[in-house]
């Protein structure tokens, strides 16, 4: 009995110890990708990770009868997110792993790339939105390639609009709505075919989204590699797309010693250009934003009471807007008290990147007489700065 007892024992020694090997081996927690795939037995089940160098694979499975399947990610201790994908065939199935929680996915082996249920992960549903868009303009473009009542030139055109429409809803509805979140990086990325709907490199407009999700992630994520190439495609598009002049031709030298700032204007909501140096006789708060920030309204209550606080005593907020749609902008800022103005270019003018505005927001005090006299980095407390500059 002893030695039933004994080699029992040895037995669940042994076990534990493969468990915490195998544990030491894996690096940390992992998250269960399961689920089943209705009608698809005996096709092949591929998890594929979506890395920065492209597509690599990471396990399959042989489906049975009932479709079930079970695989198993690393998920990061930081929650930083990783993107994958289920495949069988030409069908796809796209998620991200931004937590701990397991995810279990459900579809008819006919529709799996339409009809699939995703649970576990608020962000793989909002991406499964931005797919289903993807498919409905794939669809779109082939039904406008096979329509022989128009010209090859009107295609063209018809195509570069139906393109457009569809980048404008990844812009409203998922990159300016939460340019932190895993959906907006991966409406970034989206494709039709091999190729990117972003264009990064040479889109002045298009750059900015990716700053816009640059700058978000690399407060949340970092040290990720994936921020560093957000950052990355970002700054190289802004080169690409700078003019071929150098910024200092555009400053006056004279409006700069009579004002101790570089002076810039941009237009309000009305259209009406509205220049840093109008305000010689007050206490000046520049603020470089956007609205579309997560933590904007926050911001916006915090600049409220600031200006209710001291504007009567001298203090003008000047918010310069660098958001990637003017229409938002415009939404967001009609019932704000002080000087707001928009700048088209976001951080690729030359202005603001001579202010070296690198995250959002920035701020900057400008004493009497437009004398510069800190940035944000500098300021410990902001209202005991404005007091003594009042």
């Amino acid at each position: 009995m002893r030695g039933v007892i004994a080699m029992a024992l040895i037995v669940l020694l042994v076990c534990w110890l493969f468990l915490s090997m195998v544990s030491c081996t894996d690096g940390g927690p992992r998250v269960a990708v399961q689920g089943s795939i209705q009608g698809a037995a005996d096709s092949t089940l591929v998890l594929e990770a979506m890395t920065l160098g492209g597509v690599e694979p990471v396990d399959s499975v042989r489906l049975q009868s009932d479709g079930t399947f079970a695989f198993s990610v690393p998920a990061d201790s930081a929650s930083i997110p990783e993107f994958y994908r289920l495949r069988i065939g030409t069908q796809v199935i796209n998620f991200v792993v931004d937590s701990i929680a397991d995810i279990t996915v459900e579809a008819p082996y006919a529709r799996m790339a339409i009809d699939y249920d995703i649970q576990g992960s608020a962000a793989s549903r909002i991406m499964k939105s931005i797919s289903l868009l993807n498919i409905q303009l794939q669809q779109q473009l082939t039904a406008l390639g096979a329509d022989a009542s128009l010209s090859a030139l009107e295609k063209q055109e018809r195509a570069l609009q139906l393109v457009e429409r569809y980048k404008h809803r990844l812009k409203a509805d998922y990159i300016l709505q939460d340019p932190a979140s895993s959906a907006a990086y991966f409406a970034l990325f989206q494709t039709i075919g091999s190729q990117m709907l972003f264009n990064p490199e040479d889109d002045r407009s298009d750059i900015q989204f990716f700053a816009a999700v640059a700058t978000q992630w690399d407060l949340l994520y970092p040290r990720s590699p994936r921020t560093e190439n957000l950052k990355n495609i970002a700054i190289r598009g802004l080169r690409n797309t700078r003019p071929p002049r150098t910024v200092e031709l555009q400053i006056d030298d004279d409006k700069i010693r009579e004002t101790g700032i570089i002076d810039f204007g941009f237009p309000d909501i009305r259209g009406r250009e509205r220049r840093l140096s109008d305000f010689p006789d007050n206490v000046v708060l520049l603020d470089f934003t956007a609205y579309s920030l997560p933590q904007s309204q926050q911001r916006i209550m915090e600049l409220r009471e600031l200006y209710a606080d001291y504007h009567a005593r001298g203090l003008e907020i000047y918010q310069v807007s660098l958001d990637g749609d003017e229409h938002f902008w415009k939404t967001m800022s009609e019932q704000l008290p002080w000087v707001c103005v928009y700048c088209a270019e976001g951080i690729a003018n030359d202005m603001v990147q001579l202010y070296s505005v690198q995250a959002l927001p920035t701020y900057f005090l400008i004493g009497r007489g437009c004398e510069l006299q800190a940035r944000g980095e500098q300021i410990p407390d902001l209202r005991q700065a404005i007091e003594k500059a009042l």
